[in-house]
């Protein structure tokens, strides 16, 4: 590596997380530097922090995991397998068979829906967090059974439960998932090298089901006829809170989760930074990479 070059980004790693469950991951950095570790959300894969990965892979082993179900990582078939505590003890597995014993946990949507439950069931596990548009349990649930503005954003959510949704998003070379990306307004970055980049991630066998049976498995889901969702949930906030030094970044454009999320997001998070940025949507990541990792590094770097 010539001086002033990023480190490289390497792929092809696995650990075995699960009886049943091998993770590929992508990796930068030395191995025994501090672990930073990037989660991805739906529809995507490590490839999602390719560019944040070389960014901190100076200074930390920057990790980023194919969650299970999703590209090169292994697929149970059985929904019950993506419940959130197999979700969070996969997690614990990496941290661990990487060598570490903490780490500064990255997430985005569903990514930041299981570092939530990590940081909860493991505080001495993480050193700091930050989320991107991922909302809270608590506020989350509440919102869903009583928020009509974000009951009716939330409704995608009953059409990936389906039966048949992974067929649907299969078909007409991935229309239905493009479209993920592509609504509202169109995105500037998923076209060329990326969309195929993704479509090649979803076109491997059982990808989809994989990423829609994360909805399946979850109790916070809008209501639908009889079903009420989310509302029959009662959640403890004294269960929940994070005690993590937290950093939350959001993207207010987001048409699928709202604003309203963050409300009382203090009260579950005692050491709370929050950075709302107004021209960005839930892609915020792929939209602005370098605001996001120097507000990351921000947050990293300061010890107060």
């Amino acid at each position: 590596m010539s001086a002033g070059s990023p480190p490289p980004v390497t792929t092809g790693h696995y650990l075995r997380v699960a009886p049943e469950v091998r993770l590929h991951y992508a990796s930068c950095g030395e191995p025994g530097a501090p672990l930073m570790l990037f989660l991805h959300g739906f529809p995507e894969f490590w490839y999602a922090w390719r560019a944040l990965l070389p960014a901190f892979g100076e200074r930390f082993h920057a990790v980023a995991p194919d969650l299970r179900g999703y590209n090169l990582s292994d697929k149970p078939a059985d929904v019950r397998a993506y419940r959130a505590p197999a979700l969070v003890a996969d997690i614990d597995a990496l941290v661990r068979g990487l060598g570490h014993e903490r780490c500064v946990l990255v997430a985005h949507d569903w990514g930041g829906a299981v570092a939530w439950s990590y940081a909860i069931a493991h505080p001495e596990r993480i050193a700091k967090l930050v989320i991107l548009n991922a909302p809270h349990p608590v506020p989350f649930a509440r919102a869903l059974a009583a928020d009509p503005a974000q009951q009716a954003a939330s409704q995608y959510m009953n059409w990936l439960r389906r039966p048949d949704s992974e067929e649907a998003l299969a078909r007409d070379g991935f229309a239905r998932l493009d479209a993920f990306f592509l609504r509202p307004g169109g995105a500037t970055w998923f076209h060329g090298e990326v969309r195929d980049a993704y479509h090649a991630a979803w076109a491997q066998p059982g990808a989809i089901a994989g990423g829609v049976n994360f909805y399946r498995a979850s109790p916070l889901y809008p209501p639908a006829g009889d079903d009420p969702g989310a509302a029959r949930l009662a959640l403890d906030e004294a269960d929940f809170v994070v005690r993590a030094r937290t950093l939350v970044i959001w993207g207010d454009g987001d048409t699928a989760l709202l604003p309203v999320l963050l409300d009382g997001l203090d009260r579950l998070v005692p050491d709370l930074r929050i950075v709302r940025l107004a021209d960005a949507t839930h892609w915020l990541v792929h939209e602005q990479p370098q605001r996001i990792a120097r507000e990351i590094a921000e947050f990293v770097d300061d010890a107060a």
